[in-house]
């Protein structure tokens, strides 16, 4: 899975957490009805390792699902037999490596630049800031974007709509989403208001996947243009 691909194209993770196993899988399967692509199951939630491995039968073995939460080498492996192919941590440890051996990309979780080098270092896809809500939020992506510009950073924890449009607004690759997303879904709650916040964030992430590409769009005409005039002198 190219995982840095798919966040650039579908710009929101999912993270689904539930102490009901039966209402998580609904909601896994309820945002990939409604058009998410990138669903994170948490190891945190009761029973996910089952979660993601009912999951995997249900959408097949090419929807991307992804195993969240993973703290070590056991859990990179667990998820690995489950069926998840990507896992997101919420630090850096040694289930970067043993995922990167088992062929499973790694969205890591980073705060400090000490933090995003040793993840890069590991071998980490995409870097997860976590918990960006409670530790400076947008302006701390702004900052973090300063000496590491080009990096593709995922902001995670407290983001609700409106700060997922300004995330991705300076520049954040994606972004991942629990609770303002999935309420209480997981836990067996109204699966209507999931379907209704899973439009809302996607129209917000739609928005912003237009806008990159008719960048990108004119970033091209611009170098082709510079072309043409050199190619006059």
């Amino acid at each position: 899975m190219d995982l840095l691909s798919a966040l650039r194209a579908h710009r929101l993770v999912a993270i689904v957490r539930g102490d009901d196993p039966d209402a998580a899988l609904r909601t896994v399967l309820t945002l990939a009805e409604e058009g998410v692509a990138l669903i994170e199951v948490s190891l945190s939630g009761r029973n996910a390792l089952d979660v993601i491995a009912r999951a995997r039968t249900a959408l097949g073995p090419e929807a991307p699902l992804g195993a969240g939460t993973v703290l070590g080498p056991g859990d990179a492996r667990a998820a690995h037999a489950a069926g998840a192919d990507f896992i997101v941590t919420p630090a850096v440890g040694d289930g970067i490596t043993v995922a990167k051996e088992l062929g499973m990309p790694v969205l890591a979780g980073v705060m400090t630049p000490t933090e995003i080098l040793s993840a890069l270092r590991l071998g980490a896809g995409a870097l997860k800031i976590f918990p960006a809500g409670q530790t400076g939020g947008p302006a701390y992506l702004r900052a973090l974007r300063g000496p590491f510009p080009e990096l593709p950073f995922v902001p995670v924890g407290g983001v609700d709509a409106t700060a997922a449009r300004e995330y991705l607004e300076l520049g954040a690759v994606a972004v991942g989403v629990g609770s303002p997303l999935i309420g209480d879904a997981a836990d067996g709650g109204d699966l209507g208001g999931l379907r209704a916040r899973a439009r809302e964030f996607l129209t917000v992430v739609g928005e912003h996947g237009h806008e990159r590409e008719h960048e990108r769009e004119h970033g091209h005409e611009r170098e082709h243009e510079h072309e043409r005039a050199e190619e006059r002198r």
